[in-house]
Parts: structure tokens; sequence; C-alpha cells
């Protein structure tokens, strides 16, 4: 699959997320016009993640959000009581988003180095797509409050295990050698954060999320396939 079929496939988009949040926080919400709602938290979300990313989460305030989206304090806090719920609302979005696509398209392969591929690719794909939201959370975790920072790192550990299971899985079927698994998914699961963390630098080299795709399954297909595949 390539990233065009991918996006063909998922139509994958901020106003997607927003109107999820609409739909499960409809009752915490004063606007109660769908697309009106849907449209100013589009561009809250958008304005919180472009802020945060140029000088931090804990320095951006509701002021600089009402400055960048041109809403008023008050038309904010119709939607988010202030900004740790703007936060916990964002990241559980955007997690649940990642974690539903990547779950239902690891699983609609059935061989080891299949899943493998599907899950490089999907996670680069939706990264792709979403990067503002990848970089936040990475580099803010170390800054956020306790327990959305334990959920963001359970979150990392979770797609690890994805990767660690496949490969034992292969492993176990002889699709790929005996090495260690987790730190197999661990490696793999850093050089799938640099195409996001790292993203100006492969943009220079005219480096395309395609060819990075294809460069890294080759890569490590050649490290831990039994054969070729």
């Amino acid at each position: 699959m390539t990233f065009a079929d991918f996006r063909k496939k998922y139509h994958i988009s901020r106003q997607d997320i927003c109107r999820r949040t609409f739909e499960e926080n409809r009752d915490n919400i004063r606007i109660k016009k769908e697309a009106t709602a849907v449209k100013n938290m589009d561009a809250i979300y958008a304005a919180a993640l472009e802020i945060a990313n140029k000088k931090g989460f804990q320095a951006m305030t509701m002021r600089d959000l009402s400055r960048e989206t041109q809403m008023s304090m008050g038309g904010l806090y119709a939607y988010f009581a202030g900004k740790e719920d703007l936060l916990r609302t964002i990241q559980h979005q955007y997690r649940e988003y990642f974690s539903k696509i990547l779950t239902e398209r690891v699983k609609a392969e059935n061989h080891p180095a299949a899943r493998l591929r599907a899950a490089i690719r999907t996670h680069l794909y939706v990264s792709e797509v979403m990067q503002p939201w990848f970089y936040f959370s990475f580099m803010e975790t170390k800054n956020l409050p306790q327990p959305e920072k334990e959920k963001a790192i359970a979150s990392e550990l979770a797609t690890e295990k994805m990767i660690c299971d496949i490969l034992a899985e292969g492993q176990s079927q002889g699709v790929f050698k005996p090495h260690d698994p987790r730190l197999g998914a661990s490696v793999i699961k850093g050089m799938l954060q640099d195409w996001y963390l790292k993203r100006g630098k492969y943009a220079k080299r005219n480096v395309s999320v395609d060819q990075y795709a294809a460069y890294l399954i080759e890569f490590i297909e050649s490290f831990f396939a039994s054969e070729p595949l």
C-alpha cells in the first residue's frame, strides 16, 4: 500500500478528530450546532499544536489561543474548561485515532512479515498526516502533568509491544532470525520516530514517506528475515 492508497482508504483529517471530540463531549460543549463546533475546535486544535510546538505547552496560555484563533476567551471556554482540559482532549482523541488505524491495519494481515510491513507503513503514513501532534506528543511528554505523561508513555510502549509481538511470532514460525524482540522493537520504534521528529531533514533530501517506508522495510527485513521475503 502506498501513501496515496492509504489516503484514499483513510480520510484522516483534524476535522474528523474534532467531530469525534464533539460527539463524545457534546453534553459539555456549549455550542450545540455541530458544523460550528467542529470548525471552531479545528481552529483551536491547529493553534494549540502550532503554539505548543513553538514555545512549549506549559508556556502557552488561553490568551495565546484567543489571539491565534481570533476567538474570545468566552468562546474558547465554550469548548474547554481550560488548558489542561484541552490537553487531555487532544491527547486522548489523537491517540485513539492512531491506535484504531494501526490495530486495524496490522490485524488485516496474517503473515508475520506482512504484519510488520503493515505496522511500519501505517505508523509512517499516519505520522505524515498528523505530524504536528506526533511531534508535540513526543517533545512535550516530559513536561506533561503526571497522568498525561503516563498515558503518553503507555501509548508508546503499546506500539513497541505490538512490534515486539510480531517479531516474536515471526521467530516462532522461523520467518525471522532469533534476536531479542524487545530490543528489535525499540530500535524500529526509534527509526519510525525519526521520520516525524526530523521531517525537515528528509524534506531537504527530497525523501518521500513512501521512499522512507520502502527503505526502512528493506533494511529491517535484511536484518531480521531468516531468508529473503
